[in-house]
């Protein structure tokens, strides 16, 4: 049976669409829900509302902002145990990580409100300060959508700007769920999130009263984003694909270290723009550290993410279900090895079981490109100038990471990758205190602390003399 019905969230107001487009289940393939796909009418409607609530809410103090997002945040908290169920239908992760990432939606825009405003004394003459921008368009993911959606919401809105989001067609119900229950903490006009596809985010990314566009999601939509905005300038924020190495250093307990790595591989079934997409191990511990990692992945079930025990979920939707089949064919093709999985689960579902692969050289799509999926190519490594150099051989740069017990000497080689994160014996933690973007095509600008902040504002010079 069909869900409720889910409508846009417009200037204070719940309005639906004549057309829709179905929201599939990843884990049945089957029909959950119909979204609203926002008309030309609407996206005009929406970004007009936020250019005329941006006036009185980019003038209201910094404390009431505050308040008011606070109060969002309770909301939030309050309906996690809806949300987190309609998250998991929508997108395919296990129920345990969606309450983990509605909580992450909370914590993460309360974080931002322990700050003060920014303002820097240069001397008794010069103070820096900061102001909003206007209209702010959030274009979003289907890997995290409601932490990707409200984070911006939180950081933009907390600035002075008002925002118009566009959830991924695959996953946007969970954000217009959260649209719904919000709409009367913020005046009209502040949050509008419209649901749609790629025409209502060309045509929110071109609107001449859109002053900035902050997006997630693949390189060559990122492109697009910036083509259309250095028409009049837009600021933006561009947070894009990764193909994150991880380098294993020879002194690693391959029993101790193949847990951990496999996490950062396989969280969320692989569909994270900072997990561990390429792994290079030291030849002295190699086959042992494909042994454990093998083990693992035998050992993992993965299945409908409301199922016990679970730990991955299905791919997200069939686009990206194919992209992962096509890179394991084009492996088979040049000779790989595979140790676990290599073919989709039988039955309904767009499921692929953990697949570890080895004999696969640095030029093959699975090592080159970004698959974005539960697919893990293990590369062989002996000399540590050579593995910096292939590591760092990519037009990707969003994060890497270093493994050894030597902390110092893995953090001097960590320090040496071309990337926005750099961890040491640990992949894929962050906070919301911490900036996260990317080096070369993984993005421009970061998101999250003071740093992602300031990103929602432009900086000011005021200097002053007497006259």
């Amino acid at each position: 049976k069909k869900m409720e019905a889910f409508g846009h969230l417009i200037n204070g107001k719940i309005v639906t669409s004549d057309q829709t487009y179905d929201v599939v289940n990843p884990a049945t393939e089957e029909v959950l829900a119909a979204a609203p796909e926002a008309t030309l009418e609407q996206v005009e409607e929406a970004v007009s509302a936020a250019a005329e609530a941006f006036k009185k809410w980019s003038r209201t103090s910094f404390e009431e902002r505050k308040k008011v997002l606070h109060e969002a945040n309770e909301i939030i908290k309050a309906n996690h145990e809806e949300l987190s169920l309609l998250l998991t239908s929508e997108q395919g992760k296990p129920l345990d990580q969606a309450k983990e990432e509605i909580t992450l939606c909370h914590d993460w825009a309360e974080s931002p409100l322990s700050q003060e405003w920014p303002v820097e004394k240069i001397s008794d003459n010069v103070e820096v300060h900061y102001y909003p921008l206007g209209v702010v368009v959030g274009i979003c993911p289907w890997n995290f959508p409601p932490l990707m959606a409200y984070a911006k919401v939180a950081y933009a809105v907390l600035a002075g700007n008002t925002i118009v989001i566009k959830p991924s067609p695959f996953t946007p119900l969970t954000t217009l769920k959260i649209g719904e229950l919000i709409k009367d903490v913020f005046p009209p006009g502040v949050v509008n999130i419209l649901s749609g596809g790629n025409d209502v985010g060309a045509a929110l990314s071109s609107h001449p009263k859109v002053a900035k566009v902050s997006f997630t999601g693949s390189v060559p939509t990122g492109k697009k984003i910036m083509n259309v905005a250095s028409e009049d300038l837009k600021r933006i924020t561009l947070e894009l694909g990764g193909n994150d190495a991880a380098i294993v250093l020879p002194d690693c307990d391959p029993k101790v270290v193949a847990p951990k790595l496999f996490i950062g591989a396989f969280a969320n079934c692989g569909q994270i723009c900072c997990a561990i997409k390429r792994l290079y191990v030291h030849e002295d511990i190699f086959d042992d550290v494909v042994s454990e990692l093998s083990t693992i992945a035998n050992n993992t079930k993965v299945g409908d993410g409301k199922e016990e025990g679970v730990v991955i979920g299905p791919i997200n939707n069939s686009m990206q279900f194919k992209k992962v089949c096509d890179f394991v064919e084009d492996a088979k093709a040049h000779g790989a090895v595979f140790h676990t999985g290599g073919k989709p689960q039988e039955g309904k579902g767009y499921f692929f079981p953990p697949t570890i692969v080895t004999n696969v050289d640095d030029e093959v799509r699975l090592v080159k490109e970004e698959q974005f999926g539960p697919v893990l190519p293990v590369l062989k490594w002996k000399d540590e100038e050579e593995v910096l150099e292939r590591a760092n051989n990519s037009k990707y740069g969003l994060g890497g990471s270093v493994w050894s017990p030597d902390r110092k000497k893995a953090t001097d080689l960590a320090r040496q990758l071309q990337c926005g994160t750099a961890w040491v014996n640990q992949h894929l933690e962050g906070s919301s205190e911490i900036p996260f973007g990317g080096a070369k095509w993984s993005g421009i600008g970061v998101e999250y602390g003071h740093w992602g902040f300031e990103e929602f504002t432009q900086r000011q010079a005021v200097n002053c003399a007497d006259l």
